[in-house]
């Protein structure tokens, strides 16, 4: 224990226990009421840091899983990734200036290259301390987005980054968006992955009681898991329904998801006709990004990706406002209330009563705890397609395939 410097004449050994003492209690953190949060996050994986737009030769500071992380672009125009702390005085990085490639930090002056290393020491004597450098992170540009390997870089794996092909597709039509909620990102992936809530959160403009009485179908292959629901007969949700040029007769609905760790999910849904195939209604992928900003705020990345009227603005803007009423009007405000009525808990401490539709979920989340507890274990993404899956694992009851 380090003692505090007090007077010669107070250095007795009564006097110094009761400092030791006092400076013990000083340096213990109390803890009241409920214990803190205990979360873990998968290092060896690729989070999404940001859209591809969002990066650019300014120096862009985004916090991801409790670190603060400094994002820019070379000259060439490749993305890089550094620690944003300066190991000299802790000053942000992202507030220091760029030359050429270099980043220089605003307090004293001190420069990094793209490899985190210090490349210049602004003293008369030029020394470079050995420890003077900041960490790197592995980035790939893929599919519109900027994905970053929390981990050790020489270890990271470009395969293991989920397929979002879709977005890339010049036959189709893309928006996106970001967003940040209040709640820890499996919070979310639950809600992701049981799609019944959308009866009730999204009230008239995603409701559909047929969906919520539909059979859900759960595969895997790796580390994937697949939430498929298929709704036949029944009334479109409002949104759908408005899609289809209003149409007003019963159709089929599906919405089969694919998750990957740690929060990467792709939804195919749509509609279409009763009885009749894809081609014949409408439908599209939504991507759904989770990265977590902390224990419990999430950078929530969404991107809707069509093929149907590819060049029509109205169909864009529709699209948007229903988003901001589904996501940000009524999935946020549950899902931020629901980690208020949590606190600092998990939802292992919570103890949870499940039904049925969690099935999807609870898979997941056992494969990212066994990733986290397994120290250098990695995802590896399901190479088997759903439909194969379903037609080996479970009488499948899905008319119009996946394309998941």
């Amino acid at each position: 224990m380090i003692r505090a410097r007090v007077p010669y004449f107070m250095r007795s050994r009564p006097y110094m226990a009761v400092t030791d003492a006092l400076i013990s209690r000083i340096r213990r953190p109390v803890r009241r009421g409920r214990r803190r949060m205990c979360v873990m996050f998968l290092e060896n994986c690729w989070y999404v840091a940001a859209w591809s737009g969002e990066i650019g030769r300014a120096l862009f500071e985004r916090q991801i899983c409790g670190e603060s992380i400094l994002l820019y672009r070379t000259a060439a125009g490749d993305p890089v990734a550094l620690g944003n702390v300066c190991p000299h005085r802790f000053a942000p990085l992202s507030v220091g200036k760029l030359i050429g490639d270099e980043v220089q930090c605003g307090y004293h002056g001190f420069r990094f290259g793209t490899s985190g290393a210090c490349v210049r020491s602004p003293l008369a004597d030029g020394v470079i301390p050995a420890k003077m450098r900041v960490k790197r992170y592995a980035v790939v540009e893929r599919y519109g987005m900027i994905w970053l390997w929390l981990g050790d870089p020489d270890v990271a794996d470009e395969s293991a980054i989920p397929n979002f092909a879709c977005n890339d597709d010049p036959g189709f039509r893309r928006i996106e968006g970001l967003m940040e909620v209040g709640a820890n990102y499996e919070l979310i992936s639950d809600n992701l992955l049981d799609l019944t809530h959308a009866e009730f959160v999204h009230e008239g403009i995603l409701d559909s009681e047929a969906l919520t009485k539909s059979k859900l179908e759960t595969a895997q292959s790796g580390t994937t898991v697949w939430s498929n629901r298929w709704a036949h007969d029944g009334v479109a949700p409002p949104a759908w329904a408005a899609a289809f040029d209003d149409y007003a007769d019963n159709v089929d609905h599906w919405a089969y998801m694919r998750w990957d760790p740690p929060g990467n999910l792709l939804l195919d849904v749509g509609v279409t006709p009763v009885g009749k195939t894809r081609g014949e209604g409408v439908w599209l992928y939504g991507c759904d990004l989770l990265t977590p900003k902390d224990a419990t705020t999430t950078w929530y990345f969404w991107s809707f990706v069509r093929n149907y009227k590819v060049d029509d603005p109205a169909v864009d803007a529709m699209w948007r406002a229903a988003i901001e009423v589904a996501f940000v009007g009524q999935d946020k405000p549950i899902l931020e209330q629901q980690q208020r009525m949590m606190g600092q808990r998990t939802l292992d401490d919570m103890g949870p009563v499940m039904a049925s539709a969690d099935v999807a979920a609870t898979r997941a989340r056992r494969i990212m705890k066994k990733l986290i507890a397994e120290k250098d274990a990695m995802p590896q993404p399901g190479s088997e397609a759903p439909l194969e899956l379903l037609g080996r694992n479970v009488a499948t009851r899905l008319p119009v395939q996946p394309v998941v």
